[in-house]
């Protein structure tokens, strides 16, 4: 705070303007928050500190609220912040904001990259369109802002419709407040357009807008399913991390693996050099002890024979001892070329179970996804049911409320008409007999067409819950045979290797320490299939959940079935009384013929309803079937693959063994 402090007063003496006491008092202290409300800044002074923002990275929060700052004042005070970089929250409340406020904002949030939180409140930005279109381009174009403050703006339809156009560009904005505005019916609409398409806001205030309460409710579950979804993805993207962990505490663990494989191999070349060491010293010697022959055959002539067959023994030992060096040096020179072919394999190893890794991490991720994504749309089908049978049930509140008070009305005409006349009373009396028969009947119809599709809908449901026990059942058979299999390869590999092992230490006794090593290795493995069993049995346990769910919500359906028959039912003996009791009015049985038509369209509507959702849950039986299927059949073959990096580092191991001079010396011994 001291260096904003002295960059103020510097900007002071430059421009000629005197530094305001009450600014000067709220830049004392090392707080990163600027606190300048309730002060009345002049337009001189807006420059200055528009000046010293520019170069600031000290204030991370900036307060301006109540300053009643000028148009040209509060233009060139935020001109300074467009390139400013530390600056995240401004407050900006109760400076009566207008249009050129209004363009200056869009202009910043055009142009910033830092700002996260931008309070409004108690402005008006909202008054003219044309500068609110402007502030809503530059929130469009803007990929940093997450909370927006525009409670009392004087905001209307027009403005909201803007507002609507930015919010499907822009996926940053989490917070939006607008309450106590002029919004109303259409710019409510407007926005429960725009949130179908956004999917980053998780809070939206709305109160005091005149809105209906039916958008209100829409509004409110738009932004629920929001924030359901940046709760999965902020799962997701936790899960990823730790996956990504896990690869690379893997790579980590391979690379100290082909770090100890470098250092054996180290060892053995220090090994060889010694070995050709001593073979050089014994070269030495022997032409030492040649050199003293001929200095004995020089000074002892007598023994000249003996010399001789001496020096012929010698050559041949010399030249036993060459074959044996280029003996060394082919197997030195073979040696180093199956080393580099061992190092090129397992280089090529590493780089095919990093991307198969990379593979299944991709596949897990799209699962979790898609399973998220069935999950929310079931529950959006089961809130958007509740929905429908709440406005049926109001319907019909509304609809008995008014079948009462028609009824009334039509007694008292009754009354009135009996005093008149009986004779007209009577032939009412017989016209309205002959239409209750005839609704009598259209009902009893109505009423077997109901009971037929009910049964048809139960025996379809039967079927579908028998398919569904059968499929479960060939899952479950499915699932044994494969542990069978898992078994049996299991038994075949430690088999396998047993052998192995045992042909290992009968023929290398004198190796002992790279077997150690290849059992390490083995080991090693061993643990990552332990890890990958652990994992098949999480997404089993995972697989069951949601199953349990699935059967959950078929109870549920089931339960709603029975309760839309028992409202049938009930609508259906209401209106039987209602009618005996409408005997009075053509008009009410009119309107009643109308509403029965509607519930039974309504009932349709629902029928087909329910049986796309048990469509959906049969596809969505079969894919997760189909998934387990695929990751059991990954899971053998990295099985598989396991047991051939295994058998196929023994292997390089015996013949790196039976390659090596040591190999070579230790067979004779036997």
């Amino acid at each position: 705070m001291e260096s904003f402090r002295r960059t103020y007063l510097a900007v002071c003496k430059e421009s000629g303007v005197e530094a305001q006491d009450s600014v000067l008092a709220q830049l004392q202290g090392t707080a990163s928050r600027l606190d300048l409300s309730g002060q009345s800044l002049s337009t001189e002074s807006c420059s200055v500190l528009a000046q010293a923002f520019h170069t600031d990275t000290v204030f991370t929060e900036v307060s301006l609220s109540d300053c009643m700052l000028s148009e040209e004042g509060a233009k060139v005070l935020l001109t300074g912040l467009f390139n400013n970089t530390s600056v995240k929250v401004l407050d900006l409340k109760g400076n009566n904001l207008r249009s050129t406020g209004a363009e200056v904002l869009g202009k910043l949030l055009s142009r910033n990259k830092t700002l996260r939180r931008l309070v409004l409140e108690w402005n008006a930005v909202g008054m003219w369109d044309e500068a609110f279109s402007l502030l809503c381009e530059g929130l469009s174009s803007n990929s940093v802002l997450t909370h927006l403050d525009l409670r009392n703006n004087q905001i209307n339809h027009h403005g909201a419709s803007q507002l609507a156009l930015t919010l499907k560009r822009n996926n940053t904005v989490e917070v939006l407040d607008l309450r106590w505005n002029n919004i109303g019916l259409l710019g409510g609409r407007s926005l429960l357009e725009a949130l179908q398409h956004n999917k980053s806001l998780v809070q939206l205030e709305m109160a005091g807008n005149n809105i209906p309460s039916e958008t209100l409710r829409a509004l409110e579950q738009t932004i629920g399913h929001n924030s359901d979804r940046q709760s999965s993805l902020r799962d997701s993207r936790s899960r990823s991390q730790v996956l990504s962990k896990e690869i690379h505490s893997l790579k980590e663990e391979k690379g100290r693996q082909f770090l100890s494989l470098m250092e054996t191999i180290d060892r053995q070349r220090e090994d060889m050099g010694r070995s050709n060491k001593s073979t050089s010293i014994q070269i030495g010697q022997l032409q030492e002890a040649l050199n003293d022959r001929k200095s004995a055959v020089n000074s002892l002539t007598a023994k000249m024979q003996m010399v001789e067959a001496a020096l012929s023994l010698s050559e041949q030992k010399q030249h036993d001892m060459g074959e044996v060096l280029s003996r060394v040096k082919a197997e030195n020179q073979q040696q180093g070329e199956r080393q580099s072919r061992e190092r090129k394999k397992e280089t090529e190893d590493s780089a095919l179970r990093e991307a198969k890794l990379q593979r299944e991490i991709q596949n897990l991720t799209q699962t979790n996804v898609q399973l998220r994504n069935k999950g929310e749309e079931m529950e959006r089908r089961c809130k958007s049911q509740q929905q429908q049978i709440f406005e049926l049930k109001t319907e019909l509140t509304n609809s008995t409320a008014e079948l009462k008070l028609r009824l009334a009305q039509a007694e008292e005409r009754l009354e009135i008409e009996k005093r008149r006349s009986k004779q007209a009373l009577d032939d009412m009396d017989n016209l309205r007999q002959k239409e209750v028969e005839q609704l009598n009947r259209h009902l009893e119809e109505t009423e077997r067409t109901l009971q037929e599709r009910i049964f048809k809908l139960e025996g379809q449901r039967i079927q579908l819950e028998e398919e569904v026990s059968k499929a479960k059942a060939a899952c479950v058979t499915e699932r044994l045979q494969a542990e069978e299999e898992l078994g049996r390869v299991r038994a075949q590999a430690l088999l396998e290797q047993q052998q192995q092992v045992s042909c290992v230490e009968e023929k290398l006794r004198c190796v002992r320490s790279s077997l150690q090593e290849a059992e390490l290795h083995s080991s090693q493995h061993k643990h990552t299939v332990c890890e990958l069993q652990a994992k098949n049995s999480n997404q089993s346990i995972s697989m069951e959940a949601l199953q349990r769910r699935l059967e959950q919500l078929q109870q549920e359906l089931s339960g709603k079935e029975q309760e839309k028959v028992c409202e049938v039912s009930r609508v259906r003996v209401e209106l039987q009384e209602q009618i005996g009791h409408l005997q009075a009015e053509r008009s009410a049985q009119g309107g009643l013929r109308e509403k029965i038509c509607a519930l039974e369209r309504e009932i349709k509507v629902q029928s087909s309803h329910h049986r796309e959702a048990l469509l959906d849950k049969e596809s969505e039986m079969s894919s997760m079937l189909e998934k387990l299927r695929l990751r059991e059949a990954e899971i053998q073959r990295m099985r598989e693959d396991e047991a051939h990096r295994a058998s196929y580092l023994q292997s390089a191991i015996l013949s790196y063994v039976q390659g090596s001079p040591l190999g070579q010396y230790s067979s004779p011994k036997k």
